[in-house]
């Protein structure tokens, strides 16, 4: 009998309806061994050896492990095949004494009886460089969040965090807010002229672009007499149609999904956070639906496009195929071997549906609907550019319409369409209008996580499956908010910023993160060896950190009030907390006095007590809701702010959520405010 082991039950029970009897499954449920919580676990004198344990939650899970194992002639195993799964296949084998370097390990980019059957016919040892790789990681963001976290609880407060990859991204969005902060508005003004051809009712709209073929620079113009002496021009000109383009414009479809377009896109389009996104997808994966979601490459395999293919022709008509294989390759790509696609194109989303959760089978249907598009012929749009001159003055319109719809038949897809009436060149219009409008410059926007996903990937910072974690890490230590779907900086989070910059530039700088990943993914090749990358990392890092410590004063947390304490009558200070800012007695420690700032108002009466008013609070996690001021006589209390309008179907309270968007505040109620 052999023994077959993979990280999680789930997958387990996919892969035992493809083994015969000869096989038994087991699950290591996640990491067997790792670095200790409560010290660093790295020997930074000997060679950077690292000390690791079976956690404590996975005792149990280890001694069943070495109970089957016992019970079984041959072992395989068969965990993911990124670094992670690789290093998990490694622990996996020392807890059972195993040899890493001659045990049996195979890998599948996707949970089917083909290719777990094909797996099996190709064993292979544990990738130890890919190993190295993954500990190399492990240990450089353990020395960075174990040896710099503290000088933040010295010099700021306790319970902060320091990281190689979070204190990069924090650096990024605090140097967004600085732009937004330091943005000035300028006003400027743009003209249009509103035109219609003899013989006809359709009228089109032209906008300046050049005067006395001088190209106008953006933003526009910037004078309000200028503007205003331009229209006097107009107005008295005669419009004739110096030059008429017509051509087509083919809009190719997009690629299959990767991890950071498919966290991106599920951001967008299905408003589902990174990392909610990606435990959807492991669920689809484990369930053999999808092939493996962590994967930063965009290739498909012979087989899934035969398939697409094949649905394609039968399905939509031969007109909608490429009639070849649209095979595309991203330059540089690591972990894993194809992109992300549906295991059986034949599964489509409404053969699924009730079998999956409503997000699930939303997810699944971009998913699936992205890899047929990606086989897909071009959209067509038909363009018409039409140039008009009025004495110095250069105008333009232009108008589109769709004429093939292409990949957009699945891929939904909105194309804007705009009509221009028939034109001739040398052709007379009538001038009915010149509208001027005046504008402002608007400052660059605060990152939503999609867009923050796109510029890591851009940069360099992270790989695909630290994405989702490192975006959660900064949000549940308050050193960001999300309002609207777009992450502000909090207080405490500009203070870790400013300190960290100023003093560990390095270690903010999105290149040296990005330079780190590239040395990573050389010791994953073998080209580089990992204990070379640690020691030139380690050495610089802690000789200015232990300089550091002795230069940096305490940050002063307080502010002055004139309230007194109630306790004790000394003055109260205004004292920022990890949390938000909360009242102190000046007295502490002999007086601990402390009390939360007073809550904000929202103007809403309570609908349960009829007494109270709606407050925003903060829980124990700093995070916000809103509740009456009647407590604990009245708990009511809603998960986002109230409009103070009504639900039209249910009547309870209107809220605003986290994604900016109105809704009802009654779970059982479905209404959204458009």
């Amino acid at each position: 009998m052999t023994l077959v082991i993979v990280e999680s039950p789930t997958k387990a029970t996919t892969l035992k309806r493809f083994l015969d009897s000869s096989y038994d499954l087991t699950a290591t449920r996640g990491h067997v061994r790792d670095l200790p919580k409560s010290k660093l676990g790295i020997d930074v004198e000997h060679k950077f050896e690292p000390h690791y344990i079976i956690p404590a939650g996975a005792r149990k899970t280890v001694k069943a492990l070495k109970e089957e194992a016992k019970k079984h002639s041959s072992i395989i195993l068969a965990t993911d095949e990124d670094r992670e799964g690789e290093s998990i296949a490694w622990h996996t084998a020392h807890v059972l004494g195993l040899d890493p370097a001659t045990c049996q390990r195979i890998t599948f980019h996707e949970i089917t009886s083909t290719a777990i059957k094909e797996a099996l016919k190709h064993p292979r040892h544990i990738n130890l460089e890919l190993v190295s790789a993954q500990q190399a990681r492990r240990i450089l963001d353990r020395l960075v969040g174990y040896k710099l976290s503290p000088f933040l609880w010295k010099k700021i407060m306790r319970h902060l965090s320091a990281g190689r990859v979070q204190s990069a991204v924090l650096r990024l969005i605090a140097q967004r807010e600085k732009e937004i902060n330091s943005f000035h508005p300028q006003e400027y003004w743009t003209l249009a002229a509103i035109l219609q051809p003899e013989g006809t009712k359709l009228p089109l709209t032209a906008q300046l672009i050049s005067i006395q073929k001088k190209k106008i620079i953006p933003p526009g113009i910037l004078e309000k007499e200028k503007i205003l002496s331009i229209k006097n021009d107009l107005e008295k000109a005669t419009f004739k149609v110096a030059n008429l383009i017509q051509k087509e414009k083919n809009i190719q479809p997009p690629t299959p999904f990767r991890t950071s377009t498919l966290q991106a896109t599920a951001g967008r389009q299905l408003h589902l956070s990174s990392k909610f996104t990606m435990s959807l997808a492991q669920n689809l994966y484990e369930k053999g639906l999808i092939s493996y979601h962590r994967t930063d490459s965009i290739h498909l395999s012979d087989l899934s496009l035969q398939q697409a293919s094949d649905f394609i022709q039968k399905t939509l008509g031969s007109k909608y195929w490429q009639k070849r294989n649209r095979i595309i390759k991203v330059k540089g790509a690591q972990e894993a071997h194809e992109a992300i696609r549906p295991t059986q194109i034949s599964n489509t989303p409404e053969k699924l549906k009730s079998k999956l959760s409503d997000k699930a089978y939303r997810l699944y249907q971009l998913i699936w609907q992205r890899t047929l598009a990606s086989q897909m012929k071009p959209a067509v749009l038909a363009t018409t550019t039409v140039d008009i001159q009025a004495g110095d003055y250069l105008l333009r319109s232009t108008g589109q319409h769709l004429k093939f719809d292409g990949f957009s038949k699945i891929y939904k897809k909105t194309f804007e369409e705009k009509l221009l009436p028939p034109l001739k060149k040398e052709e007379e219009l009538q001038l009915l209008e010149v509208a001027t409008e005046q504008h402002s410059t608007k400052p660059p926007a605060r990152y939503s996580e999609p867009s923050l996903i796109k510029e890591l990937e851009a940069l360099g910072i992270g790989r695909p499956s630290t994405y989702a974690p490192i975006l959660s890490t900064i949000q549940s230590r308050n050193y960001v908010e999300k309002n609207e779907g777009r992450f502000f900086l909090t207080k405490i989070g500009k203070m870790v910023d400013e300190i960290l910059s100023k003093h560990f530039p390095e270690i903010v700088d999105s290149q040296f993160t990005a330079k780190i990943e590239e040395k990573l993914d050389l010791i994953a090749q073998g080209k580089l060896d990992w204990l070379t990358v640690i020691k030139n990392f380690y050495q610089p890092f802690i000789q200015n950190l232990d300089k550091k410590y002795k230069e940096v004063a305490k940050l002063d947390l307080t502010e002055p009030t004139n309230k007194k304490c109630p306790l004790c009558g000394a003055p109260l200070i205004k004292r920022a907390g990890r949390y938000g800012d909360f009242f102190a007695c000046s007295a502490f420690p002999k007086c601990k006095y402390t009390a939360s700032l007073p809550s904000q108002k929202t103007g809403v009466q309570c609908p349960q007590c009829q007494i109270g008013e709606i407050i925003e609070k903060r829980n124990k996690r700093g995070q916000i809701f809103y509740a009456c001021s009647n407590y604990p006589k009245c708990k009511f209390t809603l998960s986002g702010k109230p409009t103070g309008e009504k639900c039209p179907l249910c009547k309870s309270l209107l809220i605003q959520d986290k994604k900016g968007k109105t809704r009802c505040s009654n779970p059982k109620c479905r209404y959204r405010k458009e």
